[in-house]
């Protein structure tokens, strides 16, 4: 692998930027907010993904979408009539969308639940994977719930974007909920790399009753503007070394806050001076949102995103670095792997 990385130091000694977009609807608050306090941001996705899409065309941007797959049904009809045969056990009920699918009727805010329309548009798009969330928005660290339950989770998500032409090779755990054990599964169903979390270990306490998630959060959003863990870049030949490919995350890019604007020049330099140290040392750069996070005050949030690509677009036109989906680095990883 070594004298592969030496003969080709375009492709693996090249820095990366990479994004990851976590598209889930109210699929992936049903359990944290009710409908009607999140109602504008779920309603704001149907501009947020269209204006991202030509963000991402106008700086030449790859990004992965990893998508819930009861997004690709129409309607509830549609995914009832496609739910797998194991379900999750969660001990805890309110964890459970199956609970929650048989509460809905087919008049119920379809469009806060279902986007079969946006994943085809983002399909039109030059440089965009879709990826999975899995079929459910699952949670892998939850009590209860079975590595088999799992399995048929993310059989399903797979089949689903399959009917729509889409070939499924990348992963985003629901919640972070990254589950090591669950590795040699994602690997059985044919997905080749997943998002892994930070480092640090204010980043590792995503299941549910962490004793130290106050503290942690404090300490998130104070990375957000600090640098208190570093700048969480990787290197090719960390990502290459193993199968599948973890390409960790760099930095969540919180939305815009009016109560915290006045910071927004620290939240701008904490990202920006990673995509330099990126480019400066060879190294990958991940960063992450989820749509609905744009949903409301769209026009800052793209303001701010802009900023970010014209900080990219400077150091893409000076050969220091490439954008590239989630896919494609593990696709380079594992043609290395073959030398």
């Amino acid at each position: 692998m070594h004298l592969f990385f030496k003969k080709n130091m375009n492709n693996l000694s090249q820095a990366t930027f990479v994004i990851s977009l976590d598209v889930e609807l109210y699929w992936g608050m049903r359990d944290v907010v009710s409908l009607n306090n999140y109602q504008k941001q779920l309603e704001g996705v149907r501009q947020a993904i269209p204006a991202l899409l030509e963000l991402f065309a106008k700086y030449k941007i790859h990004a992965t979408w990893a998508t819930v797959g009861f997004l690709y049904y129409a309607d509830i009809d549609q995914l009832q009539k496609n739910i797998p045969q194991q379900l999750p056990s969660y001990d805890q009920p309110k964890l459970d969308p199956y609970q929650y699918i048989n509460t809905l009727k087919q008049e119920n805010n379809q469009q806060l639940h279902f986007c079969p329309d946006l994943i085809e548009l983002v399909k039109q798009y030059t440089g965009q994977e879709i990826g999975t969330h899995t079929f459910s928005h699952y949670y892998c660290l939850e009590t209860g719930q079975t590595q088999a339950q799992f399995k048929a989770d993310l059989n399903a998500a797979i089949a689903t974007a399959k009917k729509a032409n889409i070939s499924t090779t990348s992963l985003v755990f629901p919640r972070n909920q990254y589950n090591a054990d669950y590795l040699t599964t994602i690997a059985e169903c044919g997905i080749d790399c997943y998002r892994g979390n930070e480092t640090s270990s204010i980043y590792n306490d995503y299941q549910a009753g962490d004793g130290d998630r106050p503290l942690k959060r404090i300490l998130r959003l104070l990375d957000t503007y600090f640098n208190v863990t570093g700048q969480n870049c990787y290197s090719w030949s960390d990502l290459c070394s193993n199968y599948p490919i973890n390409i960790p995350a760099s930095r969540f890019l919180r939305p815009y806050s009016a109560k915290l604007k006045y910071l927004d020049a620290l939240r701008l330099h904490r990202i920006t001076s990673g995509l330099e140290y990126a480019a400066n040392h060879g190294l990958i750069y991940h960063l992450w949102w989820h749509p609905h996070n744009f949903g409301v005050n769209l026009t800052e949030n793209l303001s701010f995103l802009e900023k970010i690509f014209q900080s990219y677009h400077k150091l893409n036109t000076q050969n220091k670095m490439q954008s590239r989906t989630m896919g494609e680095i593990a696709q380079l990883c594992l043609n290395s792997q073959k030398q």
